[in-house]
């Protein structure tokens, strides 16, 4: 029979090496610091995740912020296009108007009425008879308006110079200039409909070509740029060694580059 007490002391020293076993586990193995690894491991692929979408979002939000800026780029280059385009158009109405008047000032030393008057009674199928004082004197006064930059004046003028001589040998020219002030003010179906009078009513008046080319002007400043190439085009045809038919030649070239 197996004393008590040594029963007891080996039990004892069963438990104790058992106890020693368990604390002696290395960490690896430790399934509780398996899981504590495992969970850091997916804690760290999710920042990364988190991180990564975070990136991506800047980046798109930094791409679409260029784009937007290309954007009105493009829009204030398109502006400043049109606006160039418009103040050298501006400028060269008011240049081919000045250098008109000028011309006919230089012509003859008789004023620009009496050049209009000459070139009118040799150019128009208008009225027969020379021009009368009356007539002369109200042409003259509606020039000098349009010289001295009173467009609104000049118009009124000229149009009831035409409604009073009509038959008068200056009324092509009359008609003409009635354009050029609504072409100055802007008026451009007004001013179209004015240089067709002057085609269809003096169709042997000098100021054909210059009507015909301000036609073209007309109906390019009404986007009717169909209508704008063919009335160019033949200015360029019918008069091609003549100032309006260079002038014409240099509309259609704006135009194309224009893709109009």
């Amino acid at each position: 029979m197996i004393p008590r007490h040594s029963f007891s002391l080996g039990g004892l020293c069963v438990l104790a090496l058992a106890m020693a076993g368990c604390a002696g586990t290395p960490p690896e193995e430790d399934p509780v610091q398996i899981k504590l690894k495992d969970l850091e491991t997916r804690l760290g692929r999710i920042e990364r995740v988190v991180a990564n979408q975070s990136l991506l979002d800047l980046a798109n939000q930094n791409e679409a912020m260029r784009a937007d800026l290309r954007a009105m780029h493009n829009d204030i280059d398109q502006l400043n296009n049109k606006l160039e385009t418009s103040r050298k158009e501006q400028h060269d109405l008011y240049a081919d108007l000045d250098r008109r008047l000028k011309a006919l000032e230089g012509r003859g030393g008789g004023g620009p009425g009496a050049d209009e008057a000459g070139a009118a009674g040799a150019g128009s199928a208008g009225g027969s008879a020379g021009p009368g004082a009356d007539d002369k004197a109200a042409y003259q006064a509606a020039f000098d308006m349009l010289k001295n930059s009173q467009i609104d004046a000049a118009i009124a003028a000229f149009q009831k110079f035409l409604l009073s001589f009509p038959d008068s040998t200056l009324a092509d020219n009359a008609q003409y200039w009635l354009g050029e002030a609504d072409y100055v003010n802007k008026a451009f179906p007004a001013a179209q409909a004015a240089f067709q009078k002057v085609v269809d009513k003096f169709p042997q008046s000098r100021k054909v070509p210059d009507a015909l080319l301000k036609i073209g002007y007309c109906q390019y400043e009404l986007k009717d740029f169909d209508a704008a190439r063919r009335t160019l085009s033949k200015v360029t045809t019918q008069f091609p060694d003549s100032p309006s038919g260079h002038l014409a030649q240099q509309r259609l070239d704006s135009m194309a580059a224009e893709k109009h």
